[in-house]
């Protein structure tokens, strides 16, 4: 009797089921062919590769779909959109597996380590096997089963690694499969359209009667994933890999660049189909009228032939990468040669937590087991119906009633519950840390999984509990070692966003809680930064747009910087921060370049505060500068980038001064700094308030009594007040100081010591108010006459 079977389309994995043998079918054909959860089917295409079957998402359903990954897809020898017959195999348990690896290595206690990854695996003879291990991707070749045919590891399984390495036939592609892109989906798209469909059906092109394209421009930040990118296609398509790097064809020899350029497309030609792929293409094709050797300029006029002369190129497709696309000659970005330019921006919150996965897929975790996560958890599972409702109901009520260390030893009770819960908590800990790392490209959070595994290692070398000096590490240590969600906080001290190094500031931990009084101008900024960034389906809902820029104005000392790096840190953006003067410069062009690069970062890590602190330096009046009207052109330059034909999305703009009359005035109208909040200097209610944030961790004696200074301190600003705490606190420690004179009697003395009413009315007589009446006076006379033309 025939078997049954399906020809289903292949699409790309999801991130968790990556190198596990699993292949998710749709659920439909599941039940056509009598299959159920964890049954082992055959998937066919140009070769057969078994795989453990498990039902596909319910958005799946009915579109005849099996989702593989790239392990997988290149044992069947299929890629993506490809048909592949499915059918169920009996599995025999394995009694004894040989392998043998592509290239020569030595791991410790291999055999136990490659057993326990398989382990429940069904494997084939002949199939490669794809092993991550230590941040190195190695491969496998099943050489012989004992059974032969489809077999399952088990923990008896006799695993046998061969020294010498079996002879693969020598490709030039990259290992690197779709699913080891994260946050790219759009990109990729893209790409797959402008690359794969010409290489693997060209009679599409031909039946259509154009030209297939053949080239593509990536650009974006560095460590986007440019390269990943071009390698994945290159593997998917299983198409010859030729990477040039800019500057290793450049030879001072004449015409010998050219020969080595002409050589490469002649390669790329007998092998085809091919991808050239050009890193740094900058290097090599720069604008020719910019440059003064002869030798770069011969070498853009070849390249500009190879990809678009007389001759035909054939199936060869020349993808370029790029962090300067400006750079680039403009002869190159026309359709013929780089027919499409992408952009391989910096992955948004989505994103960054599907690279996380991609990067922790292999690794160790141990999430946190909190109550309350735990029960979020399981209640969400209740409302999907993973599992049995009253099984899950048992659960909740146990955990609740348990302590914080019990938690874990009862869900272990329930393994399938656990497995599902402990990947829930992993996706819980990996959004969060999504949260934190705005501004991070793909090889930043590489490098943050990483440094976290090392930390984790480093806090197992220390304590000794693995010994660096012994010839073998033993299983159980290697089975101990778990990387938590505390190594990832402490990595991330170490690693900072590569696409804001240049401008990267640290936006000081200042919270709304560190800014005494100010609640109008607190809420105002609420409104305009935080809820954008935060609640941006309420704004798309109301059908309207968020300021795109406040002005912050008021007497010196009153607040103003300070809350904009609250309200950067608040909506966990990042934060830029412009200072007028060190922008101008007396070079023809370069104060507007300045203006222009510093949007342009700001637009590439939104969300972004870009704050400009003394706007007045930067934009006054026009009409009233010196003789080289730089400021002039740098006020049009800001007007433009504020309100120009380039949409600044997620970037808000705050400017801080204390002389909003001195302002163009077309930069405060609506569309551009059209918030305009006044930061008063602080009234006595306010004062108390500054008291109480800067005498936190002060030991105050009980005499002091801060309700008294605040009456007392009429006219100082926020900073005054800062200034008198530091004042009195000084006071009290040269007082402390002068009766010490060993060791002992400083710690004795900072045990003792206090702050005393004494000491803040020395430190009054001392520092005295920053704003007079007549300063109060004239401000408000500004405000006034600036409210009159604004509000």
């Amino acid at each position: 009797m025939a078997k049954k079977e399906a020809v289903l389309r292949v699409a790309e994995a999801y991130y968790r089921d990556v190198g596990r043998s699993i292949a998710r079918v749709d659920p439909e054909v599941m039940q056509e062919l009598g299959l159920q959860s964890g049954d082992i089917i055959e998937i066919e295409g140009k070769s057969k590769v078994p795989a453990i079957v498990w039902p596909g998402y319910p958005e799946d359903r009915g579109k005849r779909i099996i989702r593989i990954d790239g392990n997988l897809r290149s044992n069947a020898g299929v890629s993506i959109d490809d048909k592949v017959k499915i059918r169920k195999v009996e599995a025999k348990v394995a009694e004894r597996v040989v392998l043998a690896p592509t290239e020569p290595i030595r791991i410790m206690g291999g055999e136990a380590y490659l057993r326990r990854l398989l382990e429940g695996r069904p494997i084939i003879r002949g199939q490669k096997i794809r092993v991550e291990a230590f941040g190195h991707t190695l491969t496998f070749v099943v050489v012989s089963t004992k059974p032969a045919g489809v077999v399952i590891v088990t923990p008896t399984t006799d695993f046998e690694i061969k020294e010498k390495p079996v002879e693969e036939v020598k490709r030039s592609v990259p290992s690197v499969t779709y699913e080891d892109i994260g946050g790219l989906k759009r990109e990729l798209r893209l790409v797959r359209e402008m690359i794969e469909l010409p290489l693997k059906h060209p009679e599409l092109f031909e039946r259509l009667g154009i030209e297939p394209p053949k080239g593509v421009l990536l650009y974006g930040p560095p460590g986007t994933g440019k390269t990943l990118i071009a390698k994945a296609v290159a593997n998917e398509v299983n198409a010859h890999f030729i990477p040039i790097s800019g500057p290793e064809i450049m030879s001072k020899y004449y015409g010998e660049s050219e020969q080595r350029l002409r050589e490469i497309f002649e390669e790329a030609r007998e092998n085809a189909p091919s991808i050239i792929f050009i890193d740094e293409i900058d290097s090599i094709a720069p604008k020719r009228e910019e440059v003064t050797g002869e030798v770069e300029r011969r070498v853009v006029a070849q390249l500009l032939t190879l990809m678009d002369g007389l001759e035909a190129r054939g199936q060869v497709i020349v993808i370029g990468a790029t962090n300067r696309p400006d750079a680039i000659d403009p002869a190159l970005r026309r359709p013929g040669r780089f027919d499409r330019e992408i952009e391989i921006g910096v992955p948004d919150r989505e994103g960054r937590k599907e690279i996380l996965q991609i990067h922790t897929r292999g690794m160790p975790i141990e999430p946190d087991y909190n109550r309350d996560d735990v029960i979020k958890v399981l209640k969400q599972l209740k409302e999907e119906k993973r599992f049995e409702e009253k099984e899950l109901e048992e659960l909740i009520a146990k955990i609740e009633k348990a302590k914080e260390d019990e938690i874990k030893k009862i869900l272990e009770e329930k393994e399938s519950i656990f497995n599902e819960v402990r990947n829930r908590l992993i996706d819980l800990m990996l959004e969060e840390l999504a949260d934190l790392t705005v501004g991070f490209v793909g090889a930043d959070l590489a490098a943050l999984a990483k440094e976290a595994a090392m930390h984790a290692l480093r806090k197992r070398i220390e304590s000794g509990e693995i010994d660096v000096e012994a010839e073998e590490i033993p299983e159980e240590v290697l089975e101990n070692l778990k990387v938590t969600k505390e190594d990832f906080l402490e990595a991330l001290k170490n690693i900072e966003p590569s696409a804001m190094r240049e401008v990267l500031v640290e936006v000081p931990k200042v919270t709304w809680n560190d800014i005494g009084g100010l609640e109008h101008a607190k809420q105002e900024l609420r409104e305009a930064v935080e809820w954008p960034f935060k609640y941006p389906e309420l704004f798309k809902a109301v059908g309207i747009k968020p300021p795109k820029g406040i002005l912050l104005y008021g007497p010196p000392g009153t607040g103003k910087t300070l809350l904009a790096k609250a309200v950067a840190n608040e909506s966990n953006a990042n934060f830029i921060s412009v200072k007028g003067p060190e922008l101008l410069s007396k070079w023809v062009g370069e104060s507007e370049k300045h203006v222009r690069e510093m949007f342009r970062k700001a637009r590439q890590v939104a969300p972004c505060v870009l704050f400009f602190d003394e706007i007045d330096s930067l934009a006054p009046r026009r009409g009233t500068g010196g003789d080289t009207h730089v400021t002039e052109r740098v006020v049009s330059q800001l007007l433009t980038e504020l309100d120009g034909l380039e949409e600044l999305k997620d970037v808000v703009v705050i400017a801080a001064t204390n002389r909003p009359d001195m302002i163009d005035p077309a930069l405060l109208r609506p569309g551009r700094l059209e918030r305009h909040i006044y930061i008063p200097p602080p009234d006595e209610k306010a004062r108390l308030e500054i008291f109480k944030i800067h005498t936190r961790g002060m030991p105050l004696d009980e005499d002091v009594n801060l309700e008294e200074l605040a009456k007392k301190t009429e006219g100082y600003s926020g900073a005054d007040i800062e200034a008198v705490c530091r004042e009195a606190g000084m006071l009290a420690i040269r007082e402390a100081i002068a009766n010490v004179k060993s060791e002992e009697e400083v710690k004795e003395a900072a045990r003792k010591i206090k702050v005393s009413k004494r000491h803040f009315e020395e430190a009054l007589r001392k520092i005295k108010p920053s704003l007079t009446k007549e300063d109060i006076e004239r401000y408000e006379k500004i405000v006034k006459d600036f409210q009159k033309m604004y509000v």
